[in-house]
């Protein structure tokens, strides 16, 4: 079984900046999809932006593009989330994720699979007007 841990939240401005990240432990599979998701209180989890351990193959979601990136070290086993530019409607709780089977677009489309996927416990961000 695979654990994440998140850190890197907290309260930031409007316009702001803010780095996740996200360490994974335990049982280490050699290839797998790992990203990010939010879910605000009364809204549908969304798939933020995931990446490809193989070949760094990114998936981001139209409502964060061009404003986070998402990046990887594999010797660390930990993906980072790079936020800027934040807008109140950023604020969430965010979740890490990973599938070893899934690819990037998929695993932020679909979440994590029951066999082979893992979540985070979530750090919250909140970004005030």
């Amino acid at each position: 079984q695979v654990q994440l841990l998140e850190s890197g939240g907290g309260l930031v401005q409007a316009g702001g900046s803010l780095r996740l990240s996200c360490a994974a432990s335990g049982q280490t599979f050699s290839t797998y999809a790992i990203g990010w998701f939010r879910q605000a209180p009364g809204k549908e989890r969304e798939g933020v932006a995931c990446i490809s351990r193989d070949d760094g193959t990114t998936y981001y979601a139209d409502s964060v593009k061009g404003r986070f990136t998402i990046s990887s070290d594999n010797a660390k086993n930990t993906v980072y989330l790079q936020m800027s530019s934040l807008k109140p409607e950023d604020t969430a709780a965010y979740y890490c994720a990973l599938d070893a089977r899934y690819w990037p677009r998929r695993l932020c489309r679909a979440g994590p699979g029951p066999e082979f996927g893992s979540w985070g416990q979530g750090t919250q961000v909140t970004v005030s007007s």
